[in-house]
């Protein structure tokens, strides 16, 4: 993960002046490298980490506390400690722990965790974690939870032939089956002005599928997931400005914005 500090003041100044590398993590596998980085409301940089690739979790990552792979992390990159390159916030789960946790964790057992962001009103932590057969979820992520991959794939054992112990571990607050989609991509709660019904609600996509979807927690019923639409792209991201407008980011190289469909 990487840091840019350019100086806009000095024209030519570019990137190799300024880069600076804050955290390295070796990745075994060609995939699963993971998902996003954004600072939080607290100001701390989250970086969510994919459990290091081929299928199924052949190395136990996500369930290895003593490494970063298949975990949500959490550093402050202001104030660097010792020979690293950022500091740990005093509060993360396993800072001080002699035992083998990796301090830098905020919470673990995720696959693959394709987008989070923070509800702006309320800074709940929105993820959306890619599933491995059947499952895509999205998780409410708290501090020092563990999400349970891969003991489990969503809310099912891992494989499902198997029997597995689902003590101690965060059930998703939302999942759909393959054929429904097949990768998800996490986005945003929405607070805009274009569409004042959808206030407050997760929007979120499928990449394989296209769909597009608006979840609420609240009820009645709980929870409530909408169909938007079924765009037809291969959604990898979604985006938002200043006035909290959306972005929908395809695979092919465009960006589309969402707005209402124009009355017949």
């Amino acid at each position: 993960v990487a840091r840019y500090l350019v100086d806009l003041r000095e024209p030519g100044r570019g990137r190799s002046d300024s880069e600076q590398i804050i955290l390295t993590i070796p990745q075994p596998y060609a995939n699963h490298n993971g998902g996003h980085l954004a600072f939080g409301p607290d100001g701390y940089l989250y970086i969510a980490v994919g459990d290091g690739g081929s299928a199924g979790d052949p190395r136990g990552n996500g369930q290895n506390r003593a490494t970063l792979l298949g975990k949500l992390l959490r550093i402050d990159v202001d104030k660097p400690v010792g020979n690293l390159a950022y500091g740990i916030p005093v509060d993360n789960p396993f800072n001080g722990r002699q035992d083998g946790p990796r301090p830098e964790i905020f919470a673990y057992g995720f696959r693959n965790p394709w987008k989070f962001s923070f509800d702006r009103l309320n800074g709940k932590l929105w993820l959306a974690d890619v599933g491995q057969d059947s499952i895509e979820e999205i998780d409410v992520v708290e501090k020092g939870l563990n999400y349970g991959w891969n003991i489990m794939e969503g809310s099912q054992c891992y494989p499902a032939s198997r029997q597995c112990n689902a003590e101690g571990l965060q059930l998703p607050v939302w999942e759909y089956r393959h054929p429904v989609g097949g990768s998800i991509t996490g986005g945003y709660v929405y607070y805009g002005d274009k569409f004042p019904g959808l206030s407050g609600a997760y929007i979120y996509g499928d990449f394989v599928s296209g769909s597009i979807w608006a979840l609420r927690l609240d009820g009645p019923p709980k929870p409530r997931n909408q169909v938007l639409l079924e765009s037809g792209l291969s959604i990898s991201s979604f985006g938002i400005d200043q006035n909290n407008d959306l972005y929908v980011l395809d695979f092919g190289g465009k960006i589309y914005r969402l707005q209402a469909e124009d009355p017949k």
